[in-house]
């Protein structure tokens, strides 16, 4: 069975997305072995300079990079990314499923991701041009992998 991880900076602080969360990751129990990983987000002055962001967003790459599975295939969500149909992001999970044991889906912070971890990425994916609240990503993740599964397995989920 594939394992999926996913790893994101900050932790889930309203109930509703916590809620959506952990309802996706009993579904995705049918069809994969699926661990969420938190990391610290790194705390930052009211208003930030362009330096301390950079510092952040350095300080979260470092501990992504730490807490990703060995030897997963690294799937990096970031705006520069490619964006699939949920029929496209079925396939490519699919395939990956085939040639990786470990997927790893990586979720940076408001800033986004290092330069670093985008480097280890094999795929970058963005999520939509569309600007969603940064706790929302894991929620619309976890969905999108759900669906992904449900597709490849001919299930009834994906209308």
């Amino acid at each position: 069975m594939q394992h999926i991880q996913i790893v994101a900076v900050g932790s889930l602080r309203e109930k509703a997305y916590a809620t959506a969360c952990a309802e996706y990751c009993k579904r995705l129990g049918a069809f994969c072995r699926l661990s969420v990983t938190e990391v610290a987000e790194f705390r930052l002055p009211k208003n930030p300079g362009d330096a301390q962001i950079q510092a952040g967003i350095q300080a979260e790459g470092e501990a992504i990079l730490q807490k990703i599975a060995p030897k997963a295939y690294v799937v990096g969500l970031c705006i520069e990314g490619d964006s699939l149909s949920s029929r496209d992001f079925a396939g490519k999970l699919a395939g990956l499923g085939q040639s990786h044991s470990a997927v790893a889906f990586v979720i940076g912070g408001s800033h986004g991701l290092s330069s670093k971890v985008k480097q280890a990425c094999g795929l970058r994916l963005s999520m939509s041009e569309m600007t969603f609240p940064h706790q929302l990503a894991r929620v619309m993740l976890l969905e999108q992998i759900y669906r992904a599964f449900s597709i490849s397995s001919g299930g009834k989920y994906h209308k």
